[in-house]
């Protein structure tokens, strides 16, 4: 598969790293919660309520599947807290890890040293994948010993290792002569005897596939993760067809900085010229023809859509007519609002050509029922213990107020009870996090009543709408009668004569 294949399969081995897990604003969530029949459940998978919403999304995920929709766009509208980043989070999960999936914000466009085309560009690209099938030559079989020994003396050769190990499988046995540095790889792996290991021949590396049934009783003790496995089969030395997965972007990195893939982890990827993505598009055609490669698309995820402007929108519109396209899913929680860029206002800031193009799924505000059923499963994800009155009165505080308030106060509220060194969060806790933090209906009052102590107040205070000027000025106004004109402060020739 010449110079594209031999690195990503060196990718591969560097992207197998240990994952830090957080508790995040959506971590609760593990899919759309939909039966065989794409049917929505009232509460399943973390996701509550919005039936109609899920199930749309549940139909655009099978539709996904199977390759039916490349090139479409979908856009989640709703108002806010009404759990549109959470039914995108959902899509991604259902897809699963094999679907690349790209979230980004339309904010963080205009934050990157690249242009906006670039920068959208590599988000298109990091959300296509492409599965490349290799035939590779591997060594497999059952561990039955292995011999290291250390050359001693004071020539070039002293403290190098030489060693052999025995292999085996149901039909035959052979003896491996073992290098130094195949030693420090099945030392890394920790190979013992009664292990089943994989040797792939082209790069030396050593995998563990797990612990060989016939010797499953010599193990005392095994961790979750260790595997039993039957002694394999046949000849010791066997093709194997592996199948490796990069993106577009990761390929573009690639080929073109002089350092090649170790570029995609020194985060400066810079602009990619277009003759280089259409020469490994070419390619990837050819592969995809020839059966060797085949293309996965997924899923871009652009959160605060209506933050793009009017060059944006262009381009969305033309790079969805693209063959390399992939699933666009956007969110937006804005109605009638100027487009970025233009004076012209349009539904969610969207131009009316693009939004033409668009699949809307609507989201309806919860239920007083559904936001209950939400803080119950977010308390559980961060391990607090609530009193029923207690969860009674934040979901009446989630209704009053917002979801998102309702979901911080959960965090807050059992600090509170931590330091009384209770064990469950009652109501007084509640209503302690509720005096020390306002919301935003609580801040806008407050502002109402003490606007003539702030500085620049611009709200009138007859009719205390927001936006319209003031009547009342800053104690620092320009306007004030201790204050000058600038044709009347004297000049430098005034105060010299």
């Amino acid at each position: 598969m010449d110079k594209f294949s031999s690195l990503a399969t060196k990718f591969e081995e560097i992207r197998d790293y240990t994952r830090v897990e957080r508790i995040g604003a959506h971590s609760h969530i593990r899919g759309l919660g939909l039966n065989d029949l794409l049917e929505p459940k009232e509460v399943s998978q973390g996701m509550v309520g919005q039936l109609q919403a899920r199930k749309a999304a549940g139909i655009i995920v099978q539709m996904i599947r199977e390759g039916r929709i490349a090139g479409r766009a979908v856009l989640i509208a709703g108002q806010p807290g009404t759990g549109k980043t959470a039914l995108a989070m959902g899509m991604a999960q259902a897809l699963g890890s094999e679907t690349p999936f790209t979230k980004i914000a339309g904010s963080e466009l205009f934050s990157l040293e690249l242009s906006k085309t670039e920068a959208l560009n590599q988000a298109f690209r990091r959300s296509i994948g492409v599965r490349m099938k290799e035939e590779v030559e591997i060594i497999e079989g059952e561990v039955v010993e292995i011999q290291v020994d250390r050359q001693v003396g004071s020539g070039p050769a002293a403290g190098k290792k030489t060693g052999k190990i025995i292999l085996k499988t149901t039909d035959m046995e052979t003896v491996y002569e073992l290098g130094n540095k195949m030693i420090e790889s099945l030392a890394r792996e920790s190979v013992s005897a009664g292990d089943v290991i994989s040797i792939d021949k082209s790069t030396g590396k050593v995998t563990k596939l797990g612990h060989s049934f016939s010797k499953s009783r010599d193990y005392d003790a095994m961790g979750s993760t260790s595997r039993i496995v039957q002694c394999p089969e046949g000849e010791i030395q066997k093709m194997k067809q592996v199948v490796h997965q990069v993106t577009l972007h990761e390929i573009d990195v690639i080929n073109s900085r002089q350092q090649g893939f170790l570029a995609l982890f020194s985060g400066d990827t810079g602009e990619i010229k277009n003759e280089i993505r259409e020469q490994i598009d070419e390619r990837i055609t050819d592969w995809i023809e020839q059966g060797k490669a085949e293309l996965v698309p997924g899923v871009l995820f652009i959160d605060e859509v209506h933050m793009l402007d009017i060059e944006c929108f262009a381009f969305l519109s033309r790079a969805l007519e693209s063959e390399m396209a992939p699933i666009l899913v956007m969110a937006t929680n804005r109605g009638f609002t100027r487009i970025r860029g233009t004076n012209y206002r349009a539904p969610h800031g969207i131009p009316i050509d693009l939004l033409d193009r668009l699949l809307i799924i609507a989201t309806k505000p919860y239920s007083e029922k559904e936001l209950k059923q939400i803080i119950q499963i977010r308390c559980e994800e961060e391990d607090v213990n609530l009193t029923d009155d207690a969860l009674s009165l934040l979901t009446t505080i989630g209704m009053e107020t917002s979801l998102r308030y309702a979901m911080y106060t959960i965090t807050s509220a059992a600090l509170i009870c931590a330091k009384r060194r209770s064990m469950q969060v009652e109501t007084e806790d509640i209503k302690k996090s509720y005096s020390l933090f306002v919301d935003a209906k609580r801040s806008t009052q407050f502002l109402h009543e003490y606007q003539r102590e702030y500085l620049f107040n611009e709200v009138d205070d007859e009719e205390g709408g927001m936006g319209r000027r003031s009547t009342s000025k800053s104690p620092l106004d320009p306007s004030k009668e201790e204050f000058h004109s600038v044709s009347e402060v004297p000049t430098s020739m005034d105060v010299s004569s």
